[in-house]
């Protein structure tokens, strides 16, 4: 005797699956279902940042205070080589100087740090990718976010060194906000389009710290790019000074530093700053949701 031929005999997985219901796990959702779900584990990225800011120099005796003392510490080696040695002050007096290199390391490695993490954001962090079933895009936004903390945290070191130098509170002050706020904006946008990339490309990891350097340099943190290029083509100093590293440390030095004025900032330069942060954020979120379905796996 035979057992009897099986009503599914012939039929393809994708028909079978059809069949009985079944639906791809870990499928990528819409992109409008993917905002809902993301914005339901807004919960999750701020825990999830604030973990890993208190657990970032956990095993350090000074703790927390590292968060200031490196983008200080890296201030004050600019300042010696740059500012002393090469003399990248010119047409700036010290007080207008030393919080100018001081804002600029400070902002730009808001940057750094966000790509950075961007980069490992998926490859470094499988076990978790594999285990639950969240939206991937949730790591990315939550280090972006860590960074922004730990600015948070230097901004007060930033601020004793412009009073120090003579620039005061006032209410050019209150433009850090928006400008923090765009910054953030690019910055997650950044880390969503390396995370998808370091995700399949573990080597970028190692290939980004040379970027980054470059871009620093091209960027204007340790000199007056309009000024050091003055003897250049102007398209030059253009094209530098309308990056967007370069316009969001350019916007918080005007916001902070009483010498720095509105002459030294390219034109429309508010909306180039929002211009780069929609472009970056939203062009950078629907990239790294096309591939939604294949972190993790492989």
């Amino acid at each position: 005797m035979t057992a009897p031929p099986s009503p599914d005999d012939g039929l393809s997985p994708a028909e079978l699956a059809a069949k009985y219901g079944l639906s791809v796990s870990g499928a990528r959702p819409g992109l409008a279902e993917y905002v809902r779900q993301l914005w339901g584990r807004r919960h999750f990225i701020l825990a999830f940042s604030q973990a890993k800011l208190t657990a970032q120099y956990s095993q350090a005796k000074l703790g927390q205070l590292w968060q200031v003392a490196t983008p200080l510490l890296n201030a004050l080696v600019y300042f010696l080589i740059f500012g002393l040695i090469l003399k990248a002050d010119r047409g700036m007096s010290r007080e207008v100087y030393v919080p100018f290199l001081v804002t600029g390391v400070f902002v730009f490695t808001f940057t750094q740090n966000s790509v950075m993490a961007g980069v490992r954001a998926i490859s470094g962090n499988l076990g978790l990718v594999r285990a639950l079933h969240f939206p991937r895009a949730s790591l990315p936004v939550s280090f972006s976010l860590q960074q922004l903390q730990q600015l948070l945290f230097s901004m007060v070191v930033l601020f004793v060194v412009a009073m120090s130098c003579g620039s005061y509170p006032q209410l050019s002050w209150l433009l850090i906000v928006p400008v923090l706020t765009l910054q953030f904006l690019f910055n997650s946008g950044l880390a969503l389009v390396m995370a998808r990339l370091g995700s399949r490309t573990p080597d970028l990891a190692q290939l980004m710290p040379f970027v980054m350097r470059t871009w620093m340099y091209a960027s204007g943190v340790m000199f007056s790019i309009p000024v050091m290029l003055k003897d250049h083509p102007g398209w030059i100093a253009d094209i530098l000074q309308w990056n967007p590293a370069a316009i969001y440390m350019d916007l918080m030095r005007f916001a902070l530093i009483d010498g720095y004025g509105s002459e030294n900032l390219p034109p429309h330069v508010w909306a180039v700053a929002l211009g780069w942060a929609v472009l970056v954020a939203a062009g950078g979120f629907v990239y790294f949701w096309k591939a939604e379905e294949r972190y993790g796996r492989g």
